[in-house]
């Protein structure tokens, strides 16, 4: 299971930001003036997600008034991960990329993608028992 603080973030780290109750909205920090995101927050919930792309923005835009949270990796992801250039220019690469969906390609995807080259789904991020309360 993923586990989040609220913290200063670094360059190449994954950050979110909750959107409502256990719904969160993640990107790649690179600096204040730099966030990589898959999508906006407001992007969640559209119906009609073909506009929908890998883009930067600002710290202040990406977390919209609300706390920032950082990722914290265990012993065995912090060998596992890319280094944070890497990560930056994976989640560079891809500025512009479209086709989200909201369960299969979205910005947790995309952030797991960019520092584990893994498309992690839901389960193996949340674990699986807190995935299935949350379901309910």
């Amino acid at each position: 299971m993923a586990n989040f603080s609220l913290r200063e973030p670094k360059y190449g780290d994954i950050i979110r930001v909750k959107i409502k109750d256990d719904i969160y909205h993640y990107g790649i920090y690179e600096n204040d003036n730099s966030v990589i995101q898959f999508g906006s927050a407001k992007d969640v919930f559209k119906t009609d997600s073909s506009d929908v792309c890998v883009e930067t923005t600002t710290i202040k835009d990406f977390l919209n008034g609300k706390f920032l949270e950082v990722r914290e990796y265990s012993f065995i992801e912090k060998i596992k991960k890319n280094k944070p250039d890497l990560v930056i220019k994976k989640a560079k690469e891809r500025i512009g990329e479209k086709g989200y969906n909201l369960i299969s390609n979205n910005c947790l995807h995309f952030v797991n993608e960019c520092v584990f080259n893994k498309h992690i789904n839901w389960e193996d991020f949340y674990g699986n028992n807190n995935w299935k309360r949350s379901k309910k």
